[in-house]
């Protein structure tokens, strides 16, 4: 069972548009805790709610890099 933050209703989780940059440990810790609470705190498996939460926040990561563009290797003549 879930644990209730005292006032009887669920615990909260940071929202993804927090100002604050969370360092890619706590990403991942966030979205294996989120994975849990998806399940409403039924038993499961950790390691794979934190493998789970690893892809994901990696594959993340890795959509938002921008590679940069090739540069065409063409002379360009220039006159003078």
């Amino acid at each position: 069972m879930a644990r209730t933050n005292g006032s009887g209703s669920s615990p909260r989780t940071k929202s993804k548009s927090s100002n604050k940059k969370l360092s890619t440990q706590e990403q991942i810790q966030l979205r294996a805790y989120e994975i849990y609470l998806e399940r409403n705190g039924a038993p499961g498996n950790p390691m794979e709610d934190w493998v789970r939460a690893e892809r994901e926040v990696l594959a993340a990561a890795a959509a938002k890099v921008v590679k940069p563009k090739r540069v065409s290797k063409k002379t360009v003549i220039v006159p003078l």
